[in-house]
């Protein structure tokens, strides 16, 4: 089936009771056993709901993965995959990447033996000269987030098997739709749902999907052992706002590069950040690996003040954190997203203090560069 076709089917049956075209949400704790041993495969909404159930097929189909496992938030995903990890083991990360993320490894996980070095994965040499012989993930973001430094996910992945580590990619500023990672050799994949897959930011979720057999089973045994689930209704949220996603995408895209070449022309931004230009640096390598560019901007004001002003001033695009909603936004990293990363290692990787990231939404065009005209006037 064609992408836009799963989106809207992919592990979606009809209801075999009612008929009802679009998945129930089975608002349910529990599920009455007919006796000792034998049910209709449904035990605890822990364990099994359909629902959940149908959302992972859904994402899996369209990251062409094994399976999906569903969690309660992004960040609970890419703590499910670190439980793929033991004691003393070494993981290679990119350098530039989601703030939580690093809060994550760098402030809890380091507490339970687990050791990271962030390496830049655009540079295949410096990605391999961190590997350890205890490496056993390689984490990696492209586009990063959010200074958009594209890698090579062919190439990483080829090092990673030959190193026999898994990899794993942050697919969450491309979606499936505009990049699968998992077609280009990597072994797992994570997406916070809260962003672009729902896209409507009205709930907060997170899905693992997996290539691998070993790390399919035990991710299945961690999502139950652990609990950190998504309620139904959330799962419903994303099923419902995947089936528009290529409509969505198409459209964050086509406003995103319009305003990305006129941000490039204006005479008082230092840099802007974004992979559909071509003088960014991978475009062709972003070219070569995926489909689109998506909706996520950065652009360089020069100093915390400027930034600071144009946040200010800017009222389609709302001051907040995340992204990949309809609606447009604006948020100063070094200060919300990134706030966890030392400013040393922000600056190595171009975020500065003055660097302001936009998430496009699907508002008209004119209208969203008039906003940006309007907030860049006082520079």
């Amino acid at each position: 089936m064609g992408f836009s076709t799963d989106a809207i089917h992919a592990g979606q049956e009809p209801d075999p009771t009612t008929g009802a075209v679009t998945t129930p949400i089975y608002q349910t704790s529990t599920y009455v056993q007919e006796e000792l041993g034998k049910h209709k495969g449904f035990e605890y909404a822990r364990t099994q709901n359909p629902t959940r159930m149908a959302l992972e097929k859904n994402i899996a189909t369209l990251e062409r993965g094994q399976r999906g496992f569903a969690f309660g938030s992004g960040m609970a995903a890419t703590t499910a995959i670190t439980y793929l990890l033991k004691q003393g083991d070494h993981v290679v990360a990119s350098n530039n990447m989601y703030g939580g993320t690093y809060r994550l490894f760098e402030k809890v996980l380091t507490g339970y033996g687990l050791t990271f070095t962030y390496a830049n994965t655009a540079d295949l040499a410096a990605a391999e000269a961190a590997f350890r012989p205890n490496t056993k993930l390689l984490f990696v973001e492209t586009p990063t987030n959010p200074s958009m430094i594209i890698s090579d996910l062919r190439g990483l992945a080829t090092l990673a098997r030959k190193r026999g580590a898994l990899m794993a990619v942050d697919n969450t500023f491309m979606t499936p739709y505009f990049q699968r990672p998992l077609e280009l050799g990597a072994h797992l994949v994570v997406h916070s749902t809260t962003k672009y897959l729902n896209g409507h930011s009205d709930m907060v979720g997170g899905i693992v999907v997996s290539n691998e057999p070993a790390a399919t089973e035990r991710l299945q045994f961690v999502q139950n052992a652990v609990g950190a689930i998504p309620g139904p209704f959330d799962c419903w949220l994303v099923l419902r706002g995947v089936k528009t996603l290529p409509v969505r995408m198409e459209r964050h895209n086509s406003n995103a590069l319009a305003i990305a070449q006129w941000l490039s022309r204006h005479s008082k931004l230092t840099r802007v950040y974004y992979p559909g230009l071509p003088s960014h640096p991978g475009h062709a390598l972003h070219m070569s690996q995926a489909s689109g560019f998506g909706g996520m901007i950065a652009f360089d004001t020069g100093s915390i003040e400027n930034g600071a002003k144009v946040l200010r001033r800017t009222k389609l695009f709302s001051l907040a954190e995340s992204l990949g909603g309809v609606e447009s936004l604006i948020s100063h990293p070094a200060t919300m997203t990134h706030a966890s990363v030392p400013r040393e290692e922000r600056e190595k990787v171009g975020l500065t203090d003055g660097l302001v990231r936009i998430s496009v939404g699907i508002e008209d065009l004119e209208d969203l560069l008039a906003d940006l005209e309007f907030g860049l006037s006082v520079l």
